[in-house]
Formats: structure tokens, C-alpha cells, sequence
């Protein structure tokens, strides 16, 4: 189950054309956070979607991830942030094989992603929320609902939300899949689906101008008698575990304060998001 990802724009892939060719030696070994400081800059790999890393209108890349790594970076030392844009498969082999220095791209902590790279602790954690026409007609707020009202499904492609409906009992096959939450949006308004699954914030914030559809209450997944909470941070390679660890200081002098909440909040996080989950915790999920 993979955290979900979209489309880039032509200004995102122009992005990745730029780097692609630039890093693929030898990862270096040493003090990373000591070269980088030397640097002064951070390569941060992002996949293009909103709002964890994407091009905005006017061209520019913002998103929690890339506005909370200038924060934290230059309290290191490292004053230039460099998103690079690809798509999500290619994230982690991209940080490998030194494309990026970083990665953030909303990317959920668990046990085959930690085999790979060492992850800061989350910044956020994420529930589940189901897009449903207004009022809720079929009082659709859990999968198990969704079974019994056999209502018709639908979900994004490469959506963890696929997994969660079928632990609760929906056939794969029956499982429509779509683009992406828009496209969501538009099924259930159109009555093509009963309900979208998708996480709470992109719920919510796809729904916000819609008269005719609504976002449900946020909810944890149940799958083998346990809820799901997803969390997602930052990705650095195994050998920079220095870095990792003065990111994790700074991240959580952030929460403490909560200064953590006013810079993702723009972005549609609320307090709903924080979370105290380690990575340690959910590399064992």
C-alpha cells in the first residue's frame, strides 16, 4: 500500500529533465550534514501534489514539505532548499543514487520503506475520510458501512485506501479507481460512486467549494482488529544518519512550540495532523 501520488506539470518534469542526468555516482560516505553545510544547499526530492510538494501558478515550488524544509535546513546551516520534482515510484531510488540529498513527498512511514531509507519522525499523522454526496444519504463514515449499505466504492490509484477497503470486506474488482480526488469529486457528485476514500486533508479540501458533496468525519481504518494511523516524514539515505538526527531535533523543538502547526496549517493541516508517532513505531506497522 503506497502513499498516493499525481501527475506532474510541465514546470515539475522540466525539473527532473534538469537533475536527472546530474547524480548518479558513488553515495559519498562521511559527515553529510557537514558537506551540505559546505554546499549550502539541499536537494529535496518532492513528487508533484498537493500540498506536500508541487509547482503553484506561478511557477514555484511550495508545499508543506519544501516550506518546512527551508525552516529546518537553514537552522542547520544550509540556507538553499532545491526541490526536485518526480514521480513517486521513483522517489527512494532517486535518493539512493544520489538525486536528491532528501525526500519529502507525503510519504507514509512503514516497514518496506524503512528497509530502504532511514525516515525523521513523522510530521504528520493521517486519517481516512470518505467524499459522499450532501447530507449522507447512505450514512456512509467506515468501510464496514460501505459493505453494508453495499454502496459502490471508489478510490485513487496506488491509494492505500485500496487495502483498507478490501480488509473490510469489498472485492478488490468491485473497487472503482480513479485518477485521483478530483476526479473523486466529480464521480460522486456525477452519482457514477456512492463515496471517494482518500485521506482526510485531501477530503477535505477537495469538497471545500462543492455544493453538492461533503467530506466525512476523519477515521482510522480497522484491518486484522487494529486501527490504521499513517504518518509521513522525511526520507534520508541510510548513510546519513547524522543528518537525520539533527532534523529530528529541530522538528521536534517544532512541535514543542508550535510552530510546526502555523507552517503546515496554509497547506490544510490542523491540529487533527500533529502526532507524537515515532518512525521507530511505524517502521514496525
Amino acid at each position: 500500500m503506497s502513499r498516493r501520488s499525481l501527475l506532474l506539470g510541465t514546470a515539475a518534469a522540466g525539473a527532473l529533465t534538469a537533475v536527472g542526468a546530474a547524480g548518479c555516482g558513488r553515495v559519498p560516505s562521511g559527515d553529510a550534514l557537514a558537506r551540505l553545510k559546505s554546499q549550502g544547499t539541499v536537494r529535496l526530492g518532492i513528487a508533484g501534489e498537493v500540498p506536500y510538494g508541487y509547482v503553484d501558478d506561478q511557477g514555484e515550488f511550495t508545499g508543506e514539505a519544501p516550506e518546512l524544509a527551508r525552516v529546518i535546513f537553514k537552522r542547520l546551516g544550509i540556507d538553499r532548499v532545491q526541490p526536485v520534482a518526480t514521480d513517486f515510484a521513483s522517489l527512494i531510488p532517486g535518493l539512493n543514487s544520489q538525486q536528491f540529498d532528501v525526500v519529502s513527498a507525503g510519504m507514509y512511514i512503514n516497514k518496506e520503506r524503512c528497509a530502504q531509507v532511514v525516515f525523521a519522525d513523522p510530521e504528520y499523522q493521517m486519517l481516512d475520510s470518505f467524499i459522499v454526496r450532501k447530507g449522507n444519504p447512505k450514512n456512509l463514515r467506515t468501510y464496514e458501512d460501505v459493505v453494508r449499505a453495499k454502496a459502490r466504492l471508489a478510490t485513487g490509484t496506488g491509494y492505500a485506501e485500496i487495502g483498507y477497503a478490501v480488509a473490510a470486506g469489498i472485492p478488490e474488482k468491485e473497487i472503482v479507481i480513479l485518477q485521483d480526488q478530483v476526479a473523486g469529486l466529480n464521480a460522486v457528485e456525477s452519482g457514477r460512486v456512492d463515496v471517494f476514500a482518500g485521506t482526510a486533508l485531501t477530503a477535505r479540501e477537495v469538497v471545500r467549494k462543492s455544493t453538492r458533496a461533503e467530506a466525512t468525519e476523519p477515521f482510522a481504518a480497522v484491518v486484522d482488529g487494529k486501527k490504521q494511523i499513517d504518518g509521513g516524514g522525511f526520507a534520508f539515505r541510510p548513510t546519513d544518519t547524522d543528518l537525520r538526527d539533527a532534523f529530528n531535533v529541530e522538528i521536534h523543538k517544532m512541535k514543542k512550540s508550535g510552530e510546526l502547526l502555523r507552517i503546515l496549517k496554509p497547506f490544510g493541516f490542523t491540529e487533527s495532523e500533529m502526532t507524537t508517532l515515532t518512525a521507530e513505531e511505524l517502521c514496525e506497522k
